[in-house]
């Protein structure tokens, strides 16, 4: 152990003493390293950052919910079922969620969601162009809503549809300078006036589908139909059902179709003029997207690493060429073939590393700078930081290996003459 030791210590004073000694020729090679890595941890922290920012966006959407729409999410007109089939389908109705709890036995929670824009206003101050969302008793059993201020709504107030909302974070701090002060105040929309009863916790902005709580305000569904009526047939609108715990979503899938089929009236040769929206296949084809950008730029990063391999292995060319005379005088007192391959593969990697700590150092200041101005967080995993030095490990293995087998095979007598 103290031995192997010694020979990780020697090479890694040796990898020093070459970047010392050959600044310009060891920084050149490095380079390649470096920015390979760069590359690599750059595009694969951007991406997993973003994918998690938008794979929480589609989580928010509801864990095991099946969304009942007529429009089937990510469809387009392929032909098979052009977009005037689906514009001609007939509207999930408010009634529909009662029907489908009495005839579902996999749901736990079933709510409608109904949405309108409308500029707010409270006294002086007004927000242009706010979501109005008009929900039933179970949305928040499905969606987490969680509040800084205030409460949510009652069953009273579900039922008797009373004039009250619950006001996303932004929209309270620019009525009403504060998030804190907006609980008990009157807000004034299409003619209407509302007493803010909650405020939600602020959420930050979403890339991916979802509700946009910080510029909203949300009311009962009774509530809604007062001040926007029933027949908006251009309006966004949906049955929201969520299973039980433990029940695949596939197994709620194919009891809702019955159900709806059964709902709608449906022959058995008639199509299904509904559609049923997996919240999970959205985050399949995500992860299938991202995994694509990740090939991508492990590709453009694959040729800085080519790039940067071949400095190293030109770099230990050039050390066993210049410690000829060493290397001989090692073996001569004793040294082992297998002891030099394993000094020069060790310096190899440990310059590789040296490369890669550059790389990753440019990587946190990227990652820093961008933090600031995107809307999500650029964090650098551990298990990126692992693949990094593992990455960086395998290349200088792979490009010593053919230097310090050289060394290993020198015939000591013929090394210490050697000039």
């Amino acid at each position: 152990m103290r031995k192997l030791l010694n020979i990780l210590w020697n090479s890694f004073k040796m990898s020093l003493g070459e970047l010392k000694n050959n600044k310009l020729r060891s920084g050149l090679s490095l380079i390649g390293v470096a920015f390979g890595i760069f590359c690599i941890i750059s595009v694969l922290t951007t991406v997993n950052s973003l994918e998690y920012k938008i794979q929480s966006d589609i989580a928010a959407l509801g864990t095991n919910t099946i969304y009942i729409d007529k429009w089937q999410y990510g469809a387009g007109d392929d032909g098979d079922y052009p977009w005037w089939k689906f514009v001609n389908r007939p509207d999930p109705k408010f009634r529909d969620v009662k029907l489908v709890k009495q005839r579902s036995t996999l749901a736990e929670n079933v709510a409608f969601f109904i949405e309108d824009n409308a500029d707010l206003k409270y006294k002086n101050q007004e927000v242009k162009n706010s979501s109005i969302y008009g929900v039933s008793e179970e949305f928040n059993q499905i969606q987490t809503i969680d509040l800084i201020q205030g409460r949510y709504f009652t069953e009273t107030e579900f039922n008797n549809g009373n004039p009250v909302v619950v006001m996303g974070y932004e929209n309270a701090r620019l009525l009403f300078g504060s998030a804190n002060s907006a609980v008990g105040k009157v807000v004034t929309f299409s003619n209407f006036k509302a007493t803010v009863i909650g405020v939600i916790e602020k959420q930050g902005s979403s890339f991916g589908p979802g509700y946009n709580f910080d510029e909203s305000i949300i009311l009962p569904y009774h509530f809604y139909t007062k001040v926007y009526g029933t027949n908006q047939p251009f309006n966004q609108h949906y049955v929201m059902v969520k299973g039980r715990a433990n029940v695949p979503s596939g197994a709620l899938v194919d009891e809702l179709e019955g159900v709806m089929r059964q709902i709608r009236r449906l022959s058995p040769k008639q199509e299904d003029n509904f559609a049923l929206n997996d919240i999970n296949f959205m985050t399949e084809a995500v992860s299938g997207f991202f995994g694509t950008v990740n090939i991508g730029g492990w590709a453009i990063a694959g040729l800085s690493l080519i790039v940067g391999a071949f400095g190293v292995a030109n770099i230990m060319f050039v050390t066993v060429r210049e410690r000829t005379s060493q290397i001989g005088l090692k073996k001569a007192i004793g040294a082992k073939s297998r002891t030099i391959l394993l000094e020069f593969l060790l310096e190899s990697a440990f310059l590789c590393i040296i490369g890669g700590f550059i790389g990753l150092l440019m990587v946190w200041g990227l990652a820093a700078i961008l933090s600031t101005f995107l809307p999500f967080a650029i964090v650098i995993s551990g298990k990126i930081i692992l693949l990094a030095f593992s990455i960086c490990v395998i290349l200088g293995i792979l490009s010593g290996i053919i230097p310090a087998s050289i060394a290993a095979r020198m015939n000591p007598v013929v090394a210490i003459r050697s000039k």
